[in-house]
């Protein structure tokens, strides 16, 4: 069942420098061409909006209005995938629906050049028509890249979040630190893509041979200290500083998790009263 699997799903493995191997779920073109189509029908509304509101604004000036007109539908298409993978980690509302992220081929989030380089590259990926280039070189590439994406350095991938087992949340021998207040509040500026390192180093560190393993929790608890100004103390072992953080980011998560719920109820008792 699962080399079935492997077959009909696409996928990219990368070994990060502390020997930790994430394995992303690639995104299918189907699933691309619908985040595509619904990013597509909002920046035509988008646009069909502000062109009515400078021509009625502009009535005099038809010539004017009409020239403006073309800037205002090149910057909504443009900028519109440019600003928003930019700014919301490498997703656009369509992709956020169709539960797709862009990451650069190392698997971290990708910046303004890497969105503004595979938007660039759209003019080409469009021909002839509905990305038939794109959707042609994304068939025949390893892992499903457009042009844009091969420019720009970039994979699409299904936006998957990492289970966490409750144990991880309860970490074995002293746990004070996980009560500071700097501790929680250092961890809880750590990015996505930290955090999902610790969880998984913190869930595979049984499966690596001990040179690999020490060498990984040296690593991420110096980065940890480094990066995040996280206070290791004198008689914690990098591994067990790494496994506080994982269990004060779960807590975190989980208490998130909890207010939700609530968050709902107070909605409808608000809409109730």
């Amino acid at each position: 069942m699962t080399e079935e699997r492997s077959l009909l799903e696409g996928h990219h493995s990368v070994l990060t420098p502390e020997y930790v191997e994430f394995d992303f779920v690639l995104a299918g073109l189907f699933s691309r061409f619908l985040a595509w189509f619904i990013d597509t029908l909002l920046t035509v509304a988008i646009a069909m909006a502000l062109l009515i509101a400078m021509s009625l604004a502009m009535f005099a000036f038809p010539g004017f209005a009409s020239a403006m007109g073309f800037v205002v539908w090149f910057l909504i298409d443009w900028g519109y995938a440019i600003l928003l993978e930019s700014i919301w980690s490498g997703q656009t509302i369509g992709k956020r629906a169709m539960g797709l992220r862009v990451l650069q081929e190392s698997g971290v989030r990708i910046g303004f050049l890497h969105a503004l380089l595979r938007n660039l590259a759209r003019p080409i990926d469009r021909l002839p028509f509905l990305y038939a280039v794109g959707g042609t070189a994304a068939l025949f590439s390893q892992s499903q890249q457009r042009l844009g994406d091969m420019l720009a350095g970039t994979i699409v991938v299904r936006d998957r979040r990492l289970k966490i087992p409750a144990s991880i949340g309860r970490p074995e021998g002293e746990t004070t630190l996980l009560e500071d207040p700097l501790f929680r509040s250092r961890i809880a500026k750590l990015s996505a893509e930290e955090e999902a390192l610790i969880f998984s180093a913190a869930l595979r560190r049984e499966e690596l041979a001990m040179e690999a393993r020490l060498s990984l929790f040296a690593a991420l608890s110096q980065r940890l200290q480094d990066d995040a100004d996280v206070f290791k103390p004198a008689h914690l072992s990098d591994e067990k500083l790494v496994l506080l953080c994982a269990a004060g980011l779960a807590k975190r998560n989980a208490e998130r998790t909890a207010l939700s719920p609530g968050r709902k109820q107070r909605g409808r008792n608000l809409l109730q009263k």
